[in-house]
């Protein structure tokens, strides 16, 4: 397996800390609002390489914070007249909810910034100890120029990242690029006791305080979106290692970002969207699907269309593994394996040894999903060779295909699975507009049997070409009329 490090800005082979484990730490949300589609990427992104890490046998530690402690926090609470960890705890309990319907497994330790006040506290002692930061008056910063490596990962000179740095301008500071490790307490906001006074802890220092409890020095992979590359990610690695004298994670991974039509999707741009909005729309399951069909380090653009084009592209998945389930009811009949048995054999294995060369080289699952499509093609093709009767090797290699399937779901997660029989659930819960869609389309469906029963063809005929116009395909079929999306 290789993956992409940001930090040496090159694909490495992967070599973790312990033989046959991998810690990772990825960075979640500020719980200050609904979570939106940039949220999401990471969130399904990390999703999927800790599933694919599964799959390949080790065994994965992963943590994924909240910042549950922040000005955006603050901010929102103050105009809703609401406490701020108690807003925060809401939304946290939003996210589960989006997270949990667009399939993503919870992580083994959702840590919150509330909740490890004295390890945040116990790390600043330190850095100061170790003349990497100071106390102004109850402020206390990390002195950027004191740490030699600052700015290796995002390799850009302290000169270079000055202008237009996510730091606080103060003239309290020694440098304008120092960042605050500790905030002095202000009226109406959260605080905690510390050594310099009431206050509460700074953007960065959370996440470098809770990997290291968790998952201790030198940990395999970070995790992250690419706009947290500068400043939330250099920042942790200096005061980490600053205060360690040790490596603090080894692989740096940062997915690309969500962009609207080529601009970057932001808050500021009021180009985002809320990913409960787009479930409105489409299924969870397409979403998931959408965010996954890029490369995760390539920038993904967002509009309806490409949404659409991801539906009828997961749909024609669903179509396959329908037409396999019922290839599978046939009846058995004698025969011995055919040419077409021992090719479709072959292919199944092909496929699979194709899926992971597409998820070992830097988790490509856009790769990975071409050659899902590739087993759907194939499948499709070998059923149509088979007549009505099937024989055991034939329904046996349907079995084979039938448990590649679910490989490969279970490494990309985009269809829930039965808790108890780990089968593949097609018939979802969809968005309104999905739901009313196959009522309707099974309403017309049952309108052209009873004209073919009266043997009304013209007005069969008539239903069928008008819906290939729309670009819905009817097939009858032994076991009943399917449809599909051209």
């Amino acid at each position: 397996m290789e993956v992409y490090n940001t930090l040496t800005r090159k694909k490495e082979k992967l070599e973790t800390r312990k033989p046959g484990r991998v810690d990772m730490y990825v960075c979640g949300p500020t719980t200050y609002n609904y979570i939106h589609l940039g949220n999401a990427r990471p969130i399904v992104v990390f999703d999927t390489v800790r599933r694919y890490l599964l799959y390949k046998g080790y065994e994965v530690t992963y943590i994924q914070n909240f910042t549950d402690v922040d000005d955006k926090i603050i901010n929102r609470a103050r105009e809703e007249g609401d406490d701020p960890i108690l807003l925060a705890q809401r939304y946290i309990k939003e996210y589960f909810a989006d997270a949990d319907a667009l399939n993503v497994k919870r992580a083994d330790k959702h840590p919150k910034v509330s909740e490890h006040i004295p390890e945040i506290i116990q790390l600043i002692q330190k850095l100061i100890s170790n003349g990497y930061a100071y106390n102004v008056d109850g402020d206390v910063y990390f002195n950027v120029r004191s740490y030699s490596d600052y700015g290796k990962l995002s390799g850009r000179s302290l000169d270079e990242m000055q202008a237009g740095a996510r730091v606080e301008i103060s003239e309290i500071k020694k440098d304008p690029m120092d960042f605050a490790l500790w905030k002095k307490a202000k009226p109406g906001e959260p605080s905690w006791e510390s050594p310099w006074g009431q206050g509460r802890p700074g953007w960065h220092i959370e996440c470098s305080a809770m990997a290291h409890k968790y998952l201790g020095h030198g940990f395999d992979i970070h995790g992250g979106g690419y706009d947290l590359v500068f400043p939330h990610h250099e920042n942790e690695i200096a005061q980490s290692e600053a205060a360690s004298g040790q490596t603090f994670a080894k692989y740096w991974m940062h997915n690309g970002f969500i962009t609207v039509n080529q601009e970057k999707m932001s808050k500021s741009l009021g180009n985002f969207f809320l990913v409960r909005e787009i479930l409105d729309k489409f299924s969870p399951e397409t979403v998931r699907f959408y965010l996954l069909s890029t490369h995760y380090r390539s920038p993904l653009d967002f509009d309806d269309e490409k949404l659409a084009a991801s539906e009828r592209g997961m749909d024609r998945i669903k179509n396959s593994l329908r037409l396999l389930e019922e290839g599978l009811k046939a009846p058995e009949a004698d025969g011995e394996a055919t040419e077409d048995d021992r090719q479709f054999e072959n292919k199944l294995v092909q496929l699979r040894q194709s899926f992971e060369s597409a998820m070992d080289d830097d988790f490509n699952t856009a790769l990975a999903i071409a050659v899902w499509f590739e087993l759907a093609r194939e499948v499709n093709g070998y059923l149509t060779k088979l007549q009505s009767g099937k024989s055991k090797q034939a329904l046996e290699l349907l079995e084979k295909a039938k448990e590649l399937y679910g490989i490969f779901n279970g490494v990309l997660g985009v269809f829930k699975e039965d808790a108890a029989t780990g089968q593949i659930v097609l018939d979802q819960s969809k968005s309104g507009g999905d739901d009313l869609t196959e009522k309707l389309l099974q309403l017309i469906i049952d309108v052209r049997q009873q004209a073919r029963k009266n043997k009304d063809w013209q007005t069969a005929d008539a239903i069928r070409d008008r819906l290939k116009e729309l670009g819905i395909t009817l097939e009858d079929t032994p076991q009943g009329v399917r449809w599909k999306r051209d």
